[in-house]
């Protein structure tokens, strides 16, 4: 009996019915806004019924001003788990659940900024590791996570603090540092060696 693969659309989303997972709504017409919305999947909502929230809603230049940092971000990321890159389309483009939170806090930065200030929010968004993403988008959620919420709370300090700053200053990954090997006794052994295996 073989196992069959999981299939990814888009940025890393599950292909079929159900995943928890996000997905960024770009219509054809050029003045119309674009939606990041959160789809929580059957297990996410009552009965079996998907639930869904809009998370952000940008006017087209703003997304404009973020969608090449986000997709070339995320492409990064996908070819280093060895899965297909994607390109941002018109119409319904399916992210990653993960993704989806980094794409929503690079949005919320953004959202009110003055276009200016774009590449200053992309550089520092970028610095950051992906759990400090996840953190972000948490807090911010939990206080400020729909799209009408804007200028409140966790979305204005965004905002605020990841605009600070000139373009042409450099911003870096921050690199964990090394660690060495802890000697950790295994629960099952009564006797640890100097060598700690």
């Amino acid at each position: 009996m073989t196992v069959n693969q999981p299939k990814y659309v888009d940025f890393g989303a599950l292909e079929g019915y159900g995943a928890h997972l996000f997905y960024v709504e770009v219509p054809a017409a050029r003045n119309a806004d674009i939606q990041i919305i959160e789809d929580f999947g059957i297990l996410g909502g009552d009965d079996s019924i998907s639930s869904k929230e809009v998370r952000a809603r940008l006017p087209r230049h703003v997304w404009n001003g973020i969608s090449e940092a986000a997709r070339k971000e995320f492409n990064e990321r996908l070819k280093t788990k060895k899965l297909p890159v994607s390109r941002w389309k018109t119409g319904e483009n399916k992210v990653d659940r993960l993704l989806g939170k980094e794409l929503c806090v690079l949005a919320w930065a953004a959202e009110t900024a003055r276009p200016e200030k774009f590449s200053v929010i992309c550089s520092k968004w970028k610095a950051l590791r992906p759990e400090e993403r996840w953190w972000l988008f948490s807090a911010t959620a939990a206080e400020a996570g729909l799209a009408e919420d804007n200028e409140r709370g966790w979305r204005k300090a965004l905002t605020l603090a990841f605009s600070d700053g000139v373009a042409d200053e450099p911003v870096s990954k921050r690199r964990r540092p090394a660690r060495e090997e802890e000697i950790t006794p295994s629960l099952f052994e009564t006797e640890v060696n100097a060598s700690g295996k």
